[in-house]
């Protein structure tokens, strides 16, 4: 299996970044940890694993990244306009820096994005918010609420990076035309606190006429690592 670890000064984060490239080839998926999760988690929490095949036959290519959670949304020793502009250039080092490997090592026209819990949020708000550079997302219980992270803050760079408020009120054509094209998946389980807010964010993509699915499994399926690996093998790739 092709692994290659990446390192290098990000100037749109002004620190050295770290990922991981699993795979030879298949659909480039950018991969993002859960909250405050770093780029060697989805290896260690045996996902790579459970993609084993898929990955060794050429069906997907998986490009790990850091967050940087603990200096934006989480961090509460500074002002929570602090947190956003710290998540802004998070996302600018993804668009400017992380996306443009991806291409360099994958001639694929198309692009997937995923995550697991609040990954599935940085997955989803990456995903609606570049919907011309990601045409699928796989949200694993994701938890989408960033309002708990702002003590009241609220501005328009908040207002556009939650996917529940700036979805149901989203008018722009060249969104919404992309969105219609692309597929985005919500799958939680019926034990998962999380559930709610899938069922929330699938009712805006419903008003929306977005291609989606909303997957609820039973079986006491909670917010966890072992039935995000039997996701995993199902939905990606």
């Amino acid at each position: 299996m092709n692994r290659e670890y990446h390192k290098w000064y990000s100037p749109r984060l002004r620190r050295d970044m770290e990922l991981l490239v699993i795979g030879h080839g298949g659909l480039p998926v950018l991969v993002f940890p859960t909250s405050q999760g770093r780029f060697y988690e989805y290896e260690d929490r045996g996902m790579v694993g459970a993609l084993w095949h898929k990955i060794e036959h050429g069906a997907v290519q998986l490009f790990c990244v850091d967050s940087v959670d603990a200096e934006s949304w989480y961090n509460r020793g500074i002002h929570p306009r602090g947190r956003v502009e710290r998540h802004l250039a998070y996302d600018a080092y993804l668009l400017h820096e992380v996306v443009p490997l991806m291409r360099q090592k994958n001639p694929s026209s198309r692009a997937g994005v995923t995550g697991c819990s609040f990954g599935g949020y940085h997955a989803m708000n990456f995903a609606l918010r570049h919907p011309d550079i990601v045409q699928a997302c796989c949200s694993m219980g994701g938890a989408f609420d960033i309002k708990q992270f702002l003590d009241g803050y609220y501005d328009d760079d908040c207002y556009f990076n939650s996917p529940h408020d700036f979805l149901p009120n989203m008018g722009d054509s060249w969104y919404l035309d992309r969105y219609r094209r692309n597929w985005y998946l919500l799958a939680t389980g019926n034990w998962d606190f999380c559930w709610s807010e899938n069922e929330r964010l699938a009712g805006a993509m419903r008003g929306k006429n977005m291609n989606h699915r909303l997957d609820v499994w039973g079986d006491n399926t909670g917010h966890d690592w072992p039935w995000w690996r039997r996701m995993a093998v199902q939905y990606i790739g």
